[in-house]
Parts: C-alpha cells; sequence; structure tokens
C-alpha cells in the first residue's frame, strides 16, 4: 500500500509540474503584451519595456517557472498584476465557493447514484428503462440550460430563491442554503443522469458474474449478495466514475458560477483571463490541479483497499 501511495504521489507531482508548466508557457510567450494590458494601450513602448524588466518578465522562460514555483512551495502565490493584492487571500475568498458548490453536489450525486444505479440493476423492468431514457436527456441537455430554467421557474415565476447572489453561512445559515440550492439542482442533472448510468452497468456486470450465480444456488438472500458482495465488486469502477465526475464539476461549476453570479473560482479566473492578470490565472490552475490530483489520489488508494488484486497493476 505504501508503494502504490508513492507511485501515485510522484505521479501526482509529474503531472502538476507538466500542466502548471505548459500553462506558465502560454500565459507568459508575449511579454510584452502583458506590460501593455498592465501599462494600458496608449503607453510608449519605452514604458512597455520598463514594465517588462520591472515584472521580471525579461529573463528566460524556465528561470521565471522556477522562482514562480520555489515562491508556491512556500506558500506565496504572487500577487496581482492589478490590484497588488495577494494571489492567496483572493483565493481564499474565491474557493470555498466553489469547494462548497461541489461537495454538496458530488455527495448528492453519490448518494442517489448509487441508489438508483443498484435499483436499477437488480430490479431491471421499468426502472432500468427510465433510468436509460434520464441519463440521455440529462447528459444531452446543457447545465446552463437548465440553470436558466431553474431560474426563470423558482426565481422569476415562483419567487422561491434567490436568481443570483451568494450568502455565507457565517453571515445566514438559511440564506447561503437558499443562494446554492438552484445552483446545485443544475449541476445535480447532469451528474447524476452520466453517474447513476454508469453505477448501473458496474453493477449489472458484476450480477453476472460466476460468483454471484454460485451465490444465489447457496440460497444466500439476494440482498445480502448485493450489499456485501456485488457492491464491493462494483465499488472500484464506481470509484473512477466518481474520480471522472469530480474533475467534471469543475467545468460545470465553471459554468454555473456565472449564470448564477457567484463569486467563486470560476467568475475569478474567467476574469482573470480576459484581464490579463496572470498571477491569478496561474493561482486558480495551480489551486485545480491540485484539487485533481488529490481526487486521483484518494481514489486509487481506496480502489486498491476494496480491491487488493489493483496493487498488481500498479
Amino acid at each position: 500500500m505504501v508503494n502504490v501511495i508513492l507511485i501515485r504521489v510522484l505521479r501526482a507531482a509529474a503531472v502538476f509540474l507538466v500542466v502548471t508548466f505548459a500553462t506558465f508557457a502560454i500565459v507568459y510567450a508575449k511579454p510584452a503584451a502583458i506590460a501593455r494590458n498592465i501599462v494600458g494601450i496608449s503607453a510608449t513602448d519605452e514604458a512597455v519595456q520598463a514594465q517588462v524588466v520591472e515584472l521580471g518578465l525579461d529573463r528566460p522562460l524556465l528561470e521565471q517557472y522556477r522562482h514562480w514555483l520555489v515562491d508556491l512551495l512556500h506558500g506565496d502565490f504572487g500577487q496581482s498584476f492589478f490590484t497588488g493584492q495577494p494571489v492567496l487571500s483572493t483565493l481564499d475568498l474565491r474557493f470555498p465557493v466553489t469547494l462548497s458548490l461541489m461537495l454538496i453536489s458530488l455527495a448528492l450525486t453519490v448518494v442517489v447514484s448509487v441508489v438508483v444505479g443498484v435499483v436499477s440493476a437488480v430490479r431491471g423492468g421499468w426502472p432500468d428503462r427510465l433510468l436509460q431514457i434520464l441519463s440521455v436527456v440529462g447528459g444531452a441537455v446543457p447545465s446552463f440550460v437548465v440553470a436558466i430554467g431553474l431560474v426563470f421557474t423558482f426565481a422569476i415565476a415562483i419567487r422561491a430563491f434567490p436568481a443570483t447572489g451568494y450568502v455565507s453561512p457565517d453571515v445566514s445559515l438559511t440564506g447561503w442554503a437558499a443562494s446554492i440550492t438552484l445552483p446545485v439542482t443544475a449541476i445535480l442533472v447532469g451528474s447524476i443522469a452520466g453517474a447513476a448510468a454508469q453505477f448501473r452497468s458496474a453493477v449489472k456486470e458484476v450480477l453476472e458474474r460466476d460468483f454471484v450465480r454460485t451465490l444465489r444456488a447457496r440460497g444466500i438472500p439476494e440482498r445480502t449478495i448485493v450489499y456485501r458482495h456485488v457492491l464491493r465488486n462494483a465499488g472500484g469502477p464506481g470509484l473512477m466514475v466518481l474520480s471522472l465526475l469530480t474533475i467534471g464539476l469543475l467545468g460545470g461549476v465553471v459554468i454555473i458560477e456565472q449564470v448564477f453570479a457567484l463569486p467563486g473560482m470560476g467568475a475569478l479566473v474567467t476574469g482573470a483571463a480576459s484581464q490579463g492578470d496572470i498571477p491569478v490565472v496561474m493561482g486558480c490552475v495551480a489551486v485545480t490541479v491540485l484539487l485533481v490530483s488529490v481526487v486521483n489520489l484518494l481514489t486509487d488508494v481506496l480502489t486498491v483497499a476494496l480491491n487488493p488484486k489493483a496493487r498488481a497493476s500498479s
């Protein structure tokens, strides 16, 4: 187990270096354009060049990346080009909003998808057919379309929930719950549809194995077979689905935050990218890659814990 974790950590570190360096090379490819965004379009070439030197953009790219990486390892994400505020303090304000949306959406998706997937695989019939239809419909409708429909229905027509904005749980717990209800619902429509179908396929595949037929022949109750044996064997594929779902939620949350005007990571990175605030963009990329790496690491560890045979393929 220790060797498996060590290998996964080394892989995660390699992915982090590759992704952050590739992003760094892209966003810092034109230092003069970055400097002109800061000093203004009407600035002289001398002023632009002076800004390039001041920011250290005239140094070799590898040296700039090494300096950024060393500062990052010491907890220094740099400062915004435009506000002068530390990037880390900005992330501290924005990241909890995105994380709360992701965690709540993920928890509800897991619970509902597992229950629906298991019932569909075990019982078959109309629940199975209904799930297949809903999975196609839910996967075909974009999340922002669902979000707009929810706003028109529950925020404008019924006025049961706010259309936009975010309330911190420190200010009002009920206000916070109301402000995230519609965004979370918009995310759940697509995530549950896809995850439930994947869980259903994983459970159905295990139910068709020889050892399940042997257990049934021995007279073991169906519920015991499902809960003690089938779910454990379907746990590996299920965890992989959750891993991919978590990564997919990052993209979905970015869109949903724009629709509901939530002050999360999505609004931050899109605003920083359009403005050319490179340190903020790199900070968002670093946090995102780190989050994805942690999710993948936990998925691999839990997969090995559920199925020790996976160690042989590690």
